[in-house]
């Protein structure tokens, strides 16, 4: 054998060993692309379920917002209905009241002037029962005529 015949025998034994070991890596990279197609379609069949689970409880839960949102509405209506009833009962019956009290306290007064009592309220509670009613029916009288009161009294005038 000459040199040149050794060199292509070691030339052959090289690219002999060089394709086994590339056919070994390609079986192998074969069988891991079989697993991972498996893998894969084995997810997809699994998530597609759950994409349309995640879906239908996203709609679930917005509809129950809007009617949170509806029911938050209403009741933010209410609340301003009853603010407007109580300020519309206070304005009401709140003058004529202090007028009925003021009144039958001078009837009372009066009454004991007549029988021979004293002009002024004996007791200081008494006294302070009178100022605090005179205060107040100055104060009603003194109220802004274009305050959330009088606007509602117009609003239910007409």
């Amino acid at each position: 054998m000459s040199v040149g015949e050794l060199a292509g025998l070691l030339v052959a034994v090289f690219w002999a060993v060089l394709v086994t070991l590339l056919a070994v890596v390609l079986v192998r990279l074969s069988r891991v692309l079989k697993e991972a197609t498996v893998l894969v379609s084995a997810v997809t069949e699994q998530a597609v379920p759950l994409l349309t689970d995640a879906g239908a409880a996203v709609r679930s839960a917005n509809e129950q917002l809007e009617r949170v949102d509806e029911i938050t509405a209403n009741v933010q209506d209410a609340a301003a209905n009853a603010n407007a009833l109580s300020s519309t009962v206070a304005a009401t019956l709140g003058g004529p009241l202090v007028k009925v009290a003021a009144f039958s306290y001078g009837v009372r007064k009066a009454v004991a002037k007549q029988q021979g009592a004293a002009t002024l309220p004996a007791r200081p509670s008494e006294r302070e029962e009178l100022a605090r009613l005179i205060r107040a029916e100055v104060r009603a009288a003194t109220a802004p005529r274009n305050g959330l009161l009088s606007r509602v009294r117009r609003a239910v005038r007409s």
